[in-house]
């Protein structure tokens, strides 16, 4: 799954390696156009009170520049025994260099690896850096595996 897939870049990728995918996103005007036989675009508000992906389970998440602490906790629950979780987003330190600067939407420091461990993930690995090009950005990224 792409979780709030935007235009589906990702998407597109994974369905270039061969993989089907669930593209979501709150507004799929962009990835329907690309949706096919591989990719299939499911409109969801992501930041509804109930999850409304819920119980639902995927081999993998993906999931880049989006952050919504009240379900975050979902993600890890939502992946198939050896499922791949790979999420990547602003961390805290970002407001030096833009939006997003709402604390609301940066990652605290190793809030990604605290993720992964109380939902017992093995990560494989885990970056919080500074990331000069396409634009100055403070990062978080992680790849964590669910347990066999």
């Amino acid at each position: 799954m792409d979780l709030a897939c935007g235009g589906g870049r990702h998407s597109l990728y994974l369905a270039e390696l061969g993989y089907s995918v669930i593209a979501v996103d709150q507004d799929i005007s962009k990835i329907d156009s690309i949706a096919s036989e591989r990719i299939t675009a499911e409109q969801w508000d992501l930041e509804l009170q109930t999850w409304p992906l819920e119980g639902r389970q995927f081999e993998g998440i993906v999931v880049t520049n989006y952050l919504y602490r009240p379900h975050l906790d979902q993600l890890p629950q939502m992946l198939s025994p050896g499922g791949v979780l790979i999420y990547e987003t602003f961390a805290q330190g970002n407001e030096a260099f833009g939006k997003p600067s709402n604390p609301n939407f940066l990652l605290k420091t190793g809030e990604l690896l605290a993720l992964a461990a109380s939902h017992s993930l093995k990560i494989i690995a885990y970056e919080d850096i500074y990331q000069a090009s396409p634009k100055p950005a403070m990062l978080q990224r992680i790849c964590a595996l669910k347990a066999v």
